[in-house]
């Protein structure tokens, strides 16, 4: 059972990653990886075995950036290899994935059909590629996950990290649960409360067919309809005196995820 870590935070994320996914040691894994940004650009450190592999990786080679995400993998698409962990990428997207994509194949031969080079065995990899395929239609990063996940078929979880994209997480629930949980100008999002408990007192979990657009000022969350909704925050157990968070539609309050004003896209398709 694999694991899923996320933060769009406001200082370097690497060492708080592989803290979360230790934290998700209890699922079982056999390879391990993370992603940031460094100066627009993905940077990616990954490791066979246990994170004291990565942690190893990252000792003799570095990465910095403010926004990230991380993953455990437990094999099934793929021999566990440094090559098949995640977090998987293109020059445009890189993503993490818990589950499995059920018509990987038939998207595969299609991307591969359009000029597409893959790297691993993994169904996993074929997300990535199927949302630069859109990003290179001139989609802007929100409507690509959005067009990639209605083509999708399956039981998963994704986060997609965009190059160029300080400020945005992409996050998408199907059938595998994701909390994503409220900071100090930082948001974070893993598989449970576990991964996340120790920088938050407040989080919300995605409903079935539910993905979310986080930045560092908070989250919108849209259902598998495509409808703007709000998910009730709650404090994690053992810490019952976190505070809700409201979020305001048409003026009024309501205790739910915090949905903030988002720039949107401008009309070129570029964030």
């Amino acid at each position: 059972m694999c694991g899923i870590v996320g933060i769009v935070g406001t200082r370097p994320v690497a060492s708080r990653l592989v803290e979360a996914l230790k934290r998700l040691e209890y699922r079982g894994y056999d390879s391990a990886g993370i992603a940031t940004l460094v100066g627009g650009r993905i940077e990616r450190r990954r490791a066979e075995g246990k994170l004291v592999n990565l942690e190893t990786r990252l000792a003799e080679d570095p990465v910095d950036g403010t926004i990230g995400i991380g993953h455990t993998r437990w094999a099934t698409h793929g021999r566990p290899s440094e090559t098949n962990a995640h977090p998987h990428a293109t020059g445009r997207v890189a993503i993490v994935h818990n589950g499995i994509i059920e018509n990987f194949r038939e998207l595969r031969r299609e991307l591969e059909g359009l000029g597409h080079v893959f790297a691993t065995e993994t169904d996993s990899e074929i997300v990535a590629h199927l949302v630069t395929h859109y990003l290179d239609r001139q989609m802007a990063p929100r409507e690509a996950s959005a067009a990639a996940l209605k083509r999708l078929e399956g039981a998963f979880a994704l986060a997609f990290l965009f190059t160029g994209e300080e400020d945005l997480l992409v996050v998408a629930r199907r059938g595998s649960p994701l909390a994503i949980g409220f900071g100090d100008g930082e948001m974070y999002v893993g598989s449970d409360a576990l991964a996340i408990g120790s920088w938050t007192d407040k989080i919300c979990y995605l409903d079935e067919g539910d993905r979310a657009v986080i930045a560092r000022s908070g989250v919108e969350i849209y259902d598998a309809a495509d409808r703007s909704v709000a998910r009730p925050v709650k404090p994690i157990a053992g810490k019952p005196n976190a505070p809700r968070i409201a979020i305001v539609v048409g003026g009024l309050g309501i205790g739910a995820c915090h949905v903030p004003t988002l720039t949107p896209p401008p009309p070129n398709g570029h964030r």
